[in-house]
């Protein structure tokens, strides 16, 4: 097969994956283009030189776009750019007639020009990529425009009523903060119904991954708006270079989260490739607890610590001198299965940045329903031992599940192991934990 065939294969994969939500979306944005083209093409451009330079900036700006953690697509510097043509009044005092408002020449484009130039700009910046394989997300692309478009159809129209300066910064900040709010809302309805969780968590993780990104991108829109009128086109060159440099900020803790997450997979295959536990397991643990994780309401940030712990859980048995068989940790003692997850704590501590994974993974040994017996020894006053933390829970049981199925497909022998789960459930795993992989396996596809 052909890379070209291969390619096309994988974009029709990615087609097949947008949910209902998220192809009203691009249908609402696709009409609003249509639309705007249409009277634009019928009506003419309006100071195509402005449009021009705004277009460009928008479409370095998509050129230049990058993915956040959690796989979300932004283009700050197109954003910034597109709703400052949006919020563009004026073009600098030079030629302004003398009865002109504030003093400057009029920003004359209608909302509908302000749709049509950002979706031009979005899709010249976007060819290249097309290009060589790397397909804008639609749904990302539609959400932008869609963002613009309530900024140009809320704030065009206050022009015309001769409001002054201080009047319409307010203006301008109400439209901006209703356009992040619209855009972190739809963010996370499209999210909630892809990855199968809550609303109220999918808004609280979009709002905490994408405020401060949004806030430097509305502030940077609005101060290109206010010297692009006051000073003229030049000013774009100036007042660009605040999101530039937040743009890179962001780019830099986006490769620093990956990096974490490539060495974590790479140290969780140590124990395979040193046959302490069977291929795959790590990941199938790791795959397991994430889901169950979300299905339990926990929130990105969350997952991500349970994703980490979940692919180093067993780590600590690189440390034994003869590898368990099978590397089934539930086969072995208490002791041995705490010893196990203590050592692999101490390494992962080692980081000196993933302490609190660390903590995780030692209490994930421990039992759902701990009493005094379990952390006293010999000789020693029985004193209360630690109660593990959700994300310690879900690991135990999803480390359960996989020790006892493995990649087996068949759902009579996952059935019986999660019957023994819940029979267990007493002390040992918790039934909550327990009834969400109850669901998460029931939601698999069939063979």
């Amino acid at each position: 097969m052909s890379s070209t065939q291969i390619r096309a294969r994988r974009e029709r994969a990615a087609w097949q994956t947008i949910d209902s939500g998220q192809l009203l979306l691009i249908a609402t944005a696709g009409l609003f283009v249509i639309v705007a083209i249409t009277e634009v093409a019928a009506a003419g451009l309006r100071q195509p030189n402005v449009a021009i330079i705004f277009g460009v900036l928008i479409a370095l700006g998509e050129l230049f776009r990058m993915v956040m953690p959690g796989n979300r697509e932004v283009a700050p510097i197109a954003s910034a750019g597109a709703m400052g043509y949006a919020l563009l009044v004026g073009i600098g005092p030079e030629g302004a007639p003398p009865d002109a408002p504030l003093g400057v020449v009029p920003a004359e484009h209608s909302p509908l020009q302000v749709v049509a130039v950002t979706s031009v700009g979005m899709l010249v910046g976007s060819l290249p990529h097309i290009l060589v394989g790397r397909s804008p997300r639609p749904d990302a692309m539609a959400r932008r425009l869609f963002t613009v478009a309530i900024v140009a159809l809320c704030f065009r129209p206050m022009l015309s009523l001769g409001l002054p300066w201080q009047l319409l910064l307010a203006v301008m900040g109400l439209v901006v903060v209703l356009s992040c709010f619209t855009d972190v809302l739809i963010a996370a309805m499209i999210r909630a119904e892809a990855v199968r969780a809550r609303f109220g968590i999918a808004l609280r993780d979009e709002i905490d991954a994408k405020m401060a990104l949004c806030a430097a991108t509305s502030a940077t829109a609005m101060l290109i708006a206010v010297a692009t009128t006051a000073m003229g086109e030049a000013a774009l060159l100036i007042f660009t270079v605040p999101i530039l440099v937040t743009q890179f900020a962001f780019r830099r803790y986006a490769g620093i989260r990956a990096t974490y997450l490539q060495t974590v997979r790479a140290l969780s295959r140590v124990t395979e490739v040193g046959g302490y536990v069977e291929t795959g397991h790590s990941r199938r643990v790791s795959r397991l607890s994430v889901a169950m994780g979300r299905e339990l309401g926990m929130s990105e940030e969350e997952l991500l610590e349970l994703e980490y712990a979940a692919l180093m859980h067993d780590i600590g048995q690189l440390s034994l001198g003869d590898p368990i068989p099978g590397g089934a940790t539930v086969l072995a003692s208490p002791a041995e299965q705490r010893r196990i997850a203590e050592l692999g704590a101490e390494v992962i501590k080692q980081t000196g940045v993933l302490d609190r994974v660390a903590h995780i993974v030692q209490l994930s040994s421990h039992p759902y329903r701990t009493g005094p017996e379990t952390a006293g020894g010999p000789g020693e006053a029985e004193r209360p031992a630690p109660a593990p933390p959700l994300a310690g829970r879900i690991i135990k049981v999803a480390n359960a599940y996989d020790d006892l199925v493995g990649d087996s497909a068949d759902r009579d022998r996952g059935a019986a192991v999660l019957e023994r789960l819940r029979l267990d459930s007493a002390a040992e795993y918790d039934p909550t934990v327990v009834e969400a992989l109850s669901r998460v396996v029931d939601r698999r596809p069939r063979p």
